[in-house]
């Protein structure tokens, strides 16, 4: 053969060759494309609709999330993440022979892992976090014995680790940690030589720490945290100088802490031992670890002095809480004076310990980094020195239980950023700074146990964001500062009982209408008790006992229907025990005892547990249960007056219900006359009506520039009244509209008996005729400064629009939420006839100049009568005139609540419940309640995100970060479970509107903590 045949040959060789290539080339590539699809046919949701490209009219290597290695076109990564999808993993994943990467984290992955995943022979990387996994973890994915960096975290993952992951040898990360897992620290670990994190924090694992991790000499990150292992930590394993983070909080570990520690961990920046039982000394050798940033030793036994920590330049969090430390003697905080050193201290905390001695001028030293000082509960004595001034960015200082003494320096009230100031149970004495009226961030402040006298400041009246006061038993004197009792931040408690308090109780109590918690107890009070208190409709204990209050219990008190204690024994009241005391369901101690009530005790309600109430000291109280030994209510008569009374109130009585059916008669053909007549004037008199010319000239000829909106049954204006020059909002109804002259006729009759600082104030209306003749009704309501809520939680896309989304950050809508709970709480138990609203949304809850809520538009509103013929005949006669008795049956409560859980999941969603993503089965509910709970990050609105992450910012202290960061996590999950609680499509399993504002209390005191606050800007990290 010659060279040209031999060319031609080897020429045709290769074309053959070239083309069984192309040939299973393309096989192949059929198969990760078949996968691929099957891996999209097990997804049931995916809300932003990602995998619409995944069809043939593209190449799969141009999917979304799917990427290609150049030479054979096969899928070598498949990135997913943070992509809301939910449903399964598909097995047909295994036939991504070539995939290198898999990256599926933050979306709600749910059923098991498929075991096929240890055909992936090129796995490099698994991060399958924040899921909904379940089912053991598979021990194919040994298999995969490539795989570097394996992450199953915050799944439901349960059963042992499977010893079989020990064959991966190139494993550098392992993270399992926030599942159900159970059993020992896996032996194989040992094995895994490369190993740099080991992360098993947040489950059920038992047994000791293994010696054997002590040989894994790249690891750099330990983190077994929050299981139940036991025994001690291994000497061997405090001797990796790799180490830098090394966490076994919250376990049952005992032992000492190796007295060279330091000396052989020269890189660790974390060390967390907190919740365990060690004991013995803190090791002076720590203060060697000289990049330590968090050192975690709170909860434990640790005893002796604490030692010099002068090197711990780095050092931002020192919690030694909850520890058996110092001696009670001098010289125990002189620790404190080594801590000059760290310039980036923001935590100190070494509260519940045996610490004596004097506090060190040399705090005044500290870094003016520090934002928490708590040492409660130690022996520490002497004064407070004025050297904490210095502390510019303090935000919390705690030193209640000590043996404090002498006067609080004035200088404190230089702290401008100091929020929480707790005094409590020390023996401080002198007046209270007037200097503290400058703390405008101040949330909490407790004096209460110690020795201050004269008045109270009127200067705190400035604090605005002040919401929780205790200043009780001390010796103050003079009358109670109406301006601090019309503080109207006042939110969970006010306590100034056992002092020496005179004068009334101020009418501005009134204000404190989201109060929970009342005590002017044991002071020396006079007069009677205001009727404003009924304005505090919040209030759930009320304590006004061992005063000099007289005349009656108001009827006023009857708003506060969930109310739980009671107390107004010890004074002088007088009158009758109220009816309505009998209405109140959650009252649970009523103390009425030394007072001079008289006439008939009630027999039902609070008063059927005769252990829960307290009336003894009442001589001329009768009747009741036969529990309370009482007198009965009738004296004793002759049988013969008996009898003749008897025949007497017969007559009466038959004389009465003639008298009754005539007029019932006379009622009922009358109505039947008058149901088709126009309706009267139908607001209070306090209301005039006012004249169409009027409200033309005040919204300038209804002038399209005046226009706030349009609504189903009309427009809304905002106008001046020339007569008082008051800026309000005009509704004007359409009557051509079907239902406007009812919505009109209802909404009028709602409003005109009700009166609550969260529902929208109407000034009046106008019921006439244009200048054509035309009939012409409108309603004129208080004008609302900051518009709807609906503006704020759908603004338009526009640079103002993102302005007023940054307005409403956590702690605003936590406070509107409370708002229009508070309303509805009105609305459905206090009113003389309780309402529903039946239209509740975001745009019919209006916010004012200080973003407080109102709830308006009562245009589909309903009334609720009671069962009973008086209270039918009572109420018709306000109500039954409009024509309209039919939409006074057969409506509930329950759906007000549904609206109100809706309303919550959209608040903290950012979504509308009409989005375009719920459609088919998926609602607003159950997007947000199958995100429950360990991915309410995912599903949360982006301005809420945006400000958890410039509140926790990178230079707090990491365990601060950790702690902090799972408080937001907390108040996200409780929102959302409220939400998510409300809106059940079964009205018997939703929430009571009365438990909802005591949960979201409960949240916002945990935001205020944290340092959050209603200010417009989004706050930065300030810990």
């Amino acid at each position: 053969m010659n060279f040209a045949e031999f060319r031609l040959c080897y020429l045709l060789l290769g074309i053959v060759l070239a083309l069984c290539f192309n040939q299973v080339s393309s096989t192949t590539n059929e198969t990760d494309r078949l996968a691929l699809l099957a891996f999209r046919v097990a997804i049931t949701i995916d809300p932003f609709g990602i995998l619409n490209s995944w069809n043939d009219s593209i190449g799969f290597c141009q999917w979304y999330g799917v990427t290609c290695g150049h030479k054979h076109q096969r899928v070598t990564i498949l990135d997913l993440q943070s992509q809301g999808l939910s449903g399964s993993i598909s097995p047909h994943i295994g036939n991504l022979s070539f995939l290198r990467e898999m990256s599926l984290q933050n979306n709600s992955f749910n059923q098991e892992i498929p075991p096929q995943l240890g055909q992936l022979r090129r796995l490099h990387t698994l991060v399958l976090l924040n899921n909904s996994l379940v089912g053991k973890i598979p021990k194919n994915i040994s298999d995969c014995s490539d795989l570097v960096y394996l992450n199953l975290r915050n799944n439901e993952l349960t059963g042992e680790i499977p010893k079989e992951l020990g064959s991966m040898l190139k494993l550098q990360a392992f993270d399992v940690g926030w599942n159900n897992l159970i059993g020992s620290v896996p032996s194989f670990i040992g094995n895994l030589s490369l190993l740099e994190f080991l992360f098993l924090t947040h489950n059920n694992l038992g047994g000791s720490i293994p010696q054997f991790l002590g040989h894994l000499t790249n690891l750099k990150l330990i983190a077994f945290g929050e299981n139940k292992l036991l025994g001690t930590i291994p000497s061997s394993l405090l001797n990796l100088s790799s180490l830098t983070v090394f966490d076994v909080g919250l376990n049952q570990i005992h032992g000492t802490l190796p007295t060279s520690i330091g000396l052989k961990l020269p890189n660790l920046e974390f060390f967390s031992v907190f919740g365990n039982q060690l004991e013995g000394p803190i090791p002076p050798s720590i203060s060697n670890c000289t990049q330590l940033g968090s050192l975690q030793l709170q909860a434990n036994r640790f005893s002796g002095n604490v030692p010099s920590m002068e090197n711990l330049y780095r050092l931002a969090e020192f919690a030694i809480i909850d520890n058996q430390l110092g001696s009670g003697e001098p010289g125990d905080l002189s620790f404190l004076c080594s801590l000059t050193n760290s310039t980036r201290l923001q935590f100190l905390a070494g509260e519940t310990n045996n610490f004596g001695g004097v506090l060190p001028k040399c705090i005044g030293n500290l870094s003016i980094t520090l934002n928490i000082f708590a040492f409660d509960k130690n022996q520490i004595s002497g004064e407070i020195p004025e050297e904490f001034k210095n502390l510019i960015h303090l935000r919390v200082l705690f030193m209640s239980f000590n043996q404090l003494s002498g006067v609080i320096p004035s200088n404190l009230g230089t702290l401008q950023e100091v929020g929480m100031l707790n005094l409590c149970y020390n023996n401080l004495g002198g007046t209270i700074p007037s200097s503290f009226g400058n703390l405008t961030k101040l949330i909490q402040l407790d004096l209460w146990g110690n020795n201050f006298h004269g008045k109270i400041p009127s200067h705190l009246s400035n604090c605005r964001s002040l919401d929780y006061l205790i200043l009780s038993n001390n010796s103050l004197s003079g009358a109670i500062p109406s301006q601090l009792i019309s503080l109207s931040s006042l939110s969970i408690i006010l306590d100034l009982s056992h002092n020496h308090l005179t004068g009334a109780l101020p009418t501005e109590v009134g204000n404190l209408r989201a109060l929970t918690t009342l005590d002017v107890s044991n002071n020396l009070l006079v007069g009677e008790i205001p009727s404003s208190l009924g304005q505090c409709t919040a209030i759930t204990l009320l304590r006004m006992g061992s005063n000099f209050f007289n005349g009656s219990i108001p009827q006023s008190i009857k708003s506060l229907g969930g109310i739980e204690e009671l107390d107004l024994s010890c004074n002088n009241l007088s009158g009758q025990i109220p009816e309505f005391l009998t209405t109140f369901r959650s009252l649970k101690i009523l103390n009425l005892s030394y007072n001079n009530f008289g006439g008939m005790l009630p027999r039902e309600g609070i008063f059927k547990n005769v252990t829960s109430t307290s009336i003894i000291g009442n001589n001329e109280l009768c009747g009741g249960l036969q529990e309370f030994h009482l007198p009965n209510c009738i004296s004793k008569r002759s049988k013969s007056k008996k009898i003749n009374i008897a025949i007497l109130s017969a007559s009466i009585i038959s004389g009465v219900l003639g008298v009754a059916l005539i007029l019932s008669f006379i009622y009922l053909c009358w109505f039947k006359k008058k149901v088709n007549e126009p309706v009267p004037s139908l607001i209070n008199d306090s209301h005039p009506n006012v004249s169409y010319g009027a409200l033309l000239k005040a919204t300038d000829g209804f002038s399209s520039t005046n226009l706030i909106g349009v609504g189903s049954f009309g427009s809304v204006y905002k106008g001046v009244l020339e007569d008082n020059g008051t800026i309000v909002a005009v509704k004007v109804l359409n009557l051509v509209c079907r239902g406007a002259l009812k919505s009109f006729e209802v909404e009028c009759e709602a409003l005109k008996n009700i009166k609550h600082r969260n529902l929208l104030k109407i000034l009046t209306v106008c019921s006439g005729s244009d200048y054509q003749g035309n009939d012409f009704k409108a309603l004129v309501y208080q004008f609302m400064d900051n518009g709807s809520l609906e503006r704020y939680l759908h603004p338009k896309v526009t640079s103002h629009g993102n302005e007023l989304l940054k307005k409403l950050n956590f702690i605003r809508r936590i406070n509107i939420a409370m708002d229009v709970a508070f309303a509805l709480d009105y609305l459905h138990y206090q009113c003389h006839i309780p309402i529903v609203h039946c239209d509740l949304k975001p745009s019919n809850i209006l916010l004012d100049a200080e973003m407080v809520a109102h709830v308006g538009d009562f245009g589909l509103a309903k009334f609720l009568l009671g069962s009973s013929l008086d209270t039918i005949v009572n109420q018709m006669s306000s109500i039954g005139l409009r024509g309209q008795l039919v939409m006074l049956l057969q409506v509930s409560r329950d759906g007000d609540v549904y609206s109100y859980g809706i309303l919550l999941l959209e608040m903290f969603t950012g979504l509308s419940p009409t989005d375009n993503i719920f459609r088919d089965d998926l609602t607003l509910h159950s997007f947000v309640a199958k995100a429950l709970p360990g991915r309410v990050l995912e599903i949360t609105d982006g301005v809420l995100l945006q400000e958890r992450e410039s509140h926790l910012g990178p230079r707090s202290p990491q365990q601060w970060l950790l702690e902090s960061d799972g408080i937001f996590l907390e108040c996200l999950v409780m929102v959302f479970n409220i939400g998510v609680a409300c809106s059940y499509n079964v009205p018997g399993r939703r929430m009571s509107i009365s438990g909802i504002a005591n949960q979201l209390q409960q949240i916002r005191e945990k935001l205020f903590a944290l340092g959050l606050h209603g200010e417009d800007e989004l706050l930065t990290a300030s810990v």
